[in-house]
């Protein structure tokens, strides 16, 4: 079976008996009417998920993994990908602020965050215990957000310590750049409760940029995807969210906006490049719940005067999106966002612009969250999972000269981290909750 487009004939098919090269390149029957399809073109080396069926035949579209990264004219030179991975690893380690503003959040009746201490205390080489949902951040800004909002009254340095495996499994993987080299530890956990429902809050140490080292086979090491199928192993959660920080690639989306998606897919340019993972997408299929969207928003609003600085920016016009800052949620598959339009996961400091097209390609840029989709595909039963990101630097101008523009993304980065992540945490809470109330 041959499709045809504007294009010309398509390449590929799906009969009864699995993907083959077209038995003619003639028109195409289906002992009826000729079927001519308008659609994309089908490229060589793409991926391609099924759209619908016809008959006995499966309609295809691409991913366009080819025809993106055709249409990116943003990608690095050597010397540009060094830069933007020092500018990562520095962000990455700046201070959290010291806030005490996160106070008294007006949660719904019987929906609020209640930590839950264990006795006795776990010691760092014992599993996670089992539970319903994690939710896991990885910077100090972040983490800080994540317990004055989710884990009151306990502060991140008084979550337990995650070691388990690390000095045998994990260190060996581990680069001289790696965090966890001097934390000496996995992450962080504390155990919490909304509306019944089992929760750790669970800060990494492990990151894909910084953890990477040159394995003898010429590729990189990936531990923070075995940490990931060790923590589901223990705690056996039903849903996994990743959340914190990102960089907007929506002009219409701004500072503070967090974005909710299904689907995450890889996009690196540095050590990962010629990884067999790289420009693959990954995605969970399951309703994420939403009726706790407004009350999430309401909440949201209260902090939104947080999201100004006395400092000014670097550039006036730093930003190509609105002045005027009331964060919203945004999720995949509604208000004209396609279906699983994915987190970008990035082995640089990557920005959106007004002018790099990355909207096409996904709903905003970090570092870790396709690790958890590939960890997931390896696993018999995964966890649902979703990717829960705030927009801590908004959509930079593209007109800006090159330099600006990266001055521009570091500024609110390095301002507005924790603030941003406030609202994201407020997100998870309100998708935890969702889940609550469909127990």
């Amino acid at each position: 079976m041959t499709f045809f487009s504007k294009f010309g004939e398509r390449s590929l098919w799906q009969g009864r008996n699995g993907w083959g090269a077209p038995p003619s390149l003639g028109t195409p029957s289906l002992g009826g009417p000729q079927l001519s399809l308008a659609c994309d073109i089908l490229l060589p080396g793409a991926n391609y998920e099924i759209n619908s069926s016809v008959g006995p035949f499966s309609i295809v579209t691409a991913l366009k993994d080819r025809e993106e990264s055709m249409m990116r004219t943003n990608r690095r030179s050597a010397p540009e990908l060094e830069h933007r991975s020092t500018m990562a690893t520095r962000l990455r380690a700046a201070p959290a602020p010291d806030s005490t503003d996160v106070k008294k959040i007006p949660f719904p009746s019987g929906l609020a965050p209640k930590p839950k201490p264990m006795d006795p205390k776990p010691g760092p080489n014992d599993s996670l215990p089992h539970c319903d949902v994690i939710a896991m951040m990885d910077t100090a800004a972040e983490a800080r957000a994540m317990a004055n909002v989710l884990t009151p009254g306990q502060d991140v340095e008084d979550w337990y310590v995650y070691a388990k495996n690390f000095e045998k499994d994990f260190l060996p993987q581990i680069g001289p750049r790696g965090p966890s080299r001097r934390s000496k530890r996995l992450g962080s956990y504390f155990p919490i409760d909304i509306g019944g429902l089992r929760v750790l809050i669970y800060k990494t140490e492990l990151h894909m940029h910084e953890d990477a080292i040159k394995l003898p086979n010429g590729s990189y090491s990936l531990p923070i995807k075995d940490m990931f199928k060790q923590m589901i192993g223990d705690a056996r959660p039903r849903v996994f969210l990743t959340t914190g920080t990102s960089g907007g690639v929506y002009c219409d989306m701004n500072l503070g906006d967090v974005v909710v998606t299904r689907a995450a897919r890889f996009m690196c340019e540095r050590d990962f490049n010629d990884a067999p993972f790289n420009n693959k997408t990954f995605h969970s299929n399951w309703t994420i719940p939403t009726k706790f969207t407004g009350a999430a928003t309401k909440m949201m609003h209260n902090f939104a005067s947080k999201l100004t600085n006395k400092t000014k920016p670097p550039d006036a016009h730093c930003s190509c999106g609105a002045k005027t800052l009331n964060p919203r949620i945004h999720y995949d598959g509604k208000s004209g966002i396609p279906e699983f339009h994915p987190i970008l996961t990035t082995d640089f400091f990557e920005f959106g612009t007004s002018t790099n097209h990355l909207d096409k390609l996904g709903m905003a840029v970090e570092m870790d969250d396709a690790a958890l989709g590939l960890a997931c595909s390896e696993l018999n039963a995964p966890p649902h999972w979703a990717c829960v990101r705030n927009l801590s630097d908004p959509t930079i101008n593209g007109t800006l000269d090159h330099k600006m523009q990266g001055d521009c993304a570091e500024y609110f980065y390095k301002e507005f981290g924790y603030w941003t992540t406030v609202m994201s945490a407020l997100t998870t809470w309100s998708i935890i909750a969702g889940l609550a109330k469909q127990k």
